[in-house]
C-alpha cells in the first residue's frame, strides 16, 4: 500500500515536471517564431519603401519630361503664330503703302478730270451758242421754203415719209426675193439632195388594196356546197368570220367583202380548206374557222419576226413584234400599212445615215411610227399618241417614243430623228398611187386652195393643177408689178402653210401677163 502510494506520487511529480519542461520549450519556440515573423515583416516593409521611393522618382521624372515636352511644343506654336503675325503685319504695311500711292494717283486723276470737265463745259457752252444760231438760221430757211413751196412742214414730212415708204417696200420686196433665192440655193440644196437620194435608193411596190377579196374556185358546182341547204352554210360562215360572202354570176369566183383585212383573210383561208376537204356544214365551218384564226395569229407573229429580221431590228418586245405583224392586214388610205412602215423605216435609215445620225434608231422609229393604228382595243387617243404610249410601255428608247408621238405634230419634237420620221412618212404617203383619198375631201381641198389665193388683192384667177400640188395664180398686170408678184407668191405660200393641211409640197406660180388690145375700125 505504501509502495503504491509512493509510485503514484512519483508519477504525478514526473508528469508535472514534464509539463513544466514542455511549457518552457513551447514558450521559447513561440518567441523565436514571433521574432522571425517580426524580422520578415520589417524586411518586407523596407523593400516596399525602397520600391515606392523608386516608383515615385520614376513618376516625377516622367512628369518632368512631359512638362518639358509640352513646354517645348507650346513655345514652337507660339513662335509660329508670332512669325505669322509678323508676316501679316508686314503685308499690311506694304498694302497700306500701295493704297496710299494709288490714292495719290486717284487724287491726281480727279484733278485732271476736273480740269477736263471745265474745258468740256466751256466747249459745250460754245456749241450751245452755235446751235441756237443754227436753229435760228434753219427756222428762217424752213419758213422761206414753206413760202416758196406753199407747203407746211407737216405736209412736206408726210410726202417724204410716203415716198420713203414706197421705196422701202420696193427694196424690201427685192431683198426678200434675193434672200429666198439665196436660201434656196444654200440651205435647201443639201436637203433636196438627201431627200432625192433617199427616194431613189428606196425601191418599193405600190398597190391599192380594196375592201374585197376574190376566192377562185374550180367549178360553179362548188358554189352550191358553199351556200348549203337554204343558205345555212354561207350564213354560218358569215357569222363565224364577220364578213359578207357574195355569190353572184361571176364565173368560178366568190367575192369576200369586209372592212377588216384580217377577217377577209380568215374567211378566204377557211373557204380554201373547206373546199379542199369537201365537208362543208356549220359545225365543220366553225371548227375550220377557229383553226384558221389560230394559224393567222401564228402567221402574224411570223410576219413580224421576219420583218424585223429583214430590216435588221433586234430586241423588240414580243407584243410590238405581234403589232408589226398585224400591219400586214391593215391599210391606210388604201396603202398597206406594213409596206408603208417598211418603206418609212428604210427612208429614215437612209436619211439618218446621210446626216450622220443613228441609222438603226431611226429605222426602229420608222417601223414603229404607226403601231397605234393596229392596237386591237378601242382608244380615244390619236394613233400617234397611242403608239408613243405603247412604245413607252414596252421600254423603247425615248427618242423613238418622241418620233412616234411627234410625226403628226401632236407633241413637240425633241430629237433629230423625229423630223426624219415625219418627212419619211410624208414621202411614202405622197408617192403617186401610194394612197387613195376620198373624192369629196380631195375636191374640197382643191376648192379651198383656190379660194385662199383668190382672197389676195390683184388676183384675177387661180387654178389648182397636178392634183393640188401646183397652184397657178393669174394677176392683173396693171395693178401688180414684177416685184409685187414675187412678194404675192411668197405671201400665198405662207398663208397656205399656216391655214391648210396637205401632203408633200405645193408650188405657187404667179403669172403676170400684159395684153395690149386695140380694134381697127
Amino acid at each position: 500500500m505504501g509502495e503504491s502510494l509512493y509510485i503514484i506520487i512519483a508519477g504525478v511529480i514526473g508528469l508535472g515536471l514534464g509539463a513544466v519542461i514542455a511549457g518552457l520549450f513551447l514558450k521559447n519556440n513561440g518567441k523565436k517564431i514571433e521574432e522571425e515573423a517580426r524580422e520578415k515583416a520589417k524586411s518586407i516593409i523596407r523593400e516596399a519603401e525602397i520600391t515606392a521611393e523608386a516608383t515615385k522618382k520614376d513618376r516625377i521624372l516622367e512628369a518632368k519630361e512631359k512638362y518639358l515636352r509640352l513646354k517645348s511644343e507650346f513655345e514652337d506654336e507660339v513662335n509660329k503664330k508670332k512669325n505669322i503675325i509678323i508676316t501679316n503685319e508686314n503685308k499690311l504695311k506694304q498694302r497700306e503703302q500701295s493704297l496710299s500711292k494709288e490714292l495719290e494717283q486717284i487724287k491726281r486723276k480727279e484733278a485732271e478730270l476736273d480740269s477736263k470737265k471745265e474745258n468740256l463745259n466751256a466747249q459745250l457752252h460754245a456749241v450751245q451758242i452755235k446751235k441756237d444760231e443754227l436753229d435760228k438760221v434753219t427756222n428762217q430757211r424752213i419758213s422761206d421754203l414753206e413760202k416758196i413751196a406753199a407747203l407746211t412742214r407737216e405736209e412736206a414730212r408726210d410726202q417724204l415719209v410716203e415716198m420713203l415708204k414706197d421705196e422701202a417696200t420696193t427694196k424690201a420686196s427685192s431683198q426678200i426675193k434675193d434672200i429666198l433665192d439665196q436660201a434656196k440655193l444654200t440651205a435647201t440644196k443639201q436637203a433636196k439632195k438627201i431627200v432625192l437620194d433617199t427616194i431613189q435608193r428606196t425601191a418599193t411596190e405600190h398597190a391599192i388594196e380594196n375592201c374585197v377579196s376574190v376566192f377562185n374556185i374550180e367549178s360553179d358546182d362548188i358554189k352550191g356546197k358553199i351556200i348549203g341547204r337554204e343558205g345555212r352554210n354561207i350564213r354560218a360562215l358569215e357569222s363565224a368570220t364577220g364578213v359578207e360572202i357574195i355569190v353572184d354570176d361571176t364565173p368560178e369566183a366568190i367575192i369576200i367583202s369586209g372592212f377588216d383585212p384580217v377577217r377577209r383573210e380568215v374567211a378566204r383561208l377557211s373557204l380554201h380548206r373547206l373546199v379542199q376537204d369537201g365537208r362543208i356544214h356549220p359545225a365543220r365551218i366553225e371548227e375550220v374557222v377557229a383553226k384558221t384564226e389560230k394559224n393567222i395569229e401564228e402567221e402574224i407573229v411570223e410576219i413580224g419576226e421576219r420583218t424585223c429580221i429583214d430590216l435588221g431590228i433586234h430586241g423588240l418586245h414580243p407584243e410590238l413584234i405581234r403589232m408589226v405583224g398585224r400591219m400586214r392586214f391593215r391599210s391606210s388610205y388604201g396603202q398597206n400599212l406594213l409596206q408603208h412602215s417598211r418603206e418609212v423605216a428604210k427612208l429614215c435609215a437612209t436619211m439618218a445615215a446621210e446626216m450622220g445620225l443613228n441609222a438603226k434608231l431611226a429605222k426602229r422609229a420608222g417601223l414603229l411610227h404607226d403601231i397605234g393604228k393596229v392596237w386591237p382595243e378601242e382608244a380615244e387617243l390619236p394613233h400617234a399618241i397611242l403608239g408613243m404610249e405603247l412604245a413607252k410601255k414596252y421600254k423603247e428608247h425615248p427618242e423613238v417614243c418622241n418620233a412616234i408621238g411627234a410625226h403628226h405634230d401632236e407633241i413637240e419634237m425633241t430629237s433629230m430623228i423625229s423630223p426624219i420620221v415625219q418627212a419619211s412618212d410624208a414621202i411614202s404617203g405622197s408617192r403617186p398611187g401610194a394612197r387613195r383619198e376620198i373624192m369629196d375631201s380631195y375636191i374640197k381641198r382643191l376648192k379651198e386652195l383656190e379660194e385662199l389665193a383668190l382672197a389676195f388683192d390683184g388676183v384675177n384667177k387661180c387654178f389648182a393643177m397636178q392634183a393640188g400640188r401646183e397652184l397657178r395664180v393669174l394677176v392683173d398686170a396693171e395693178n401688180v408689178d414684177d416685184q409685187t408678184a414675187s412678194k404675192l407668191s411668197y405671201d400665198i405660200s405662207q398663208k397656205i402653210e399656216k391655214e391648210m393641211q396637205y401632203p408633200g409640197q405645193i408650188k405657187i406660180t404667179v403669172i403676170r401677163e400684159m395684153r395690149a388690145v386695140n380694134y381697127a375700125k
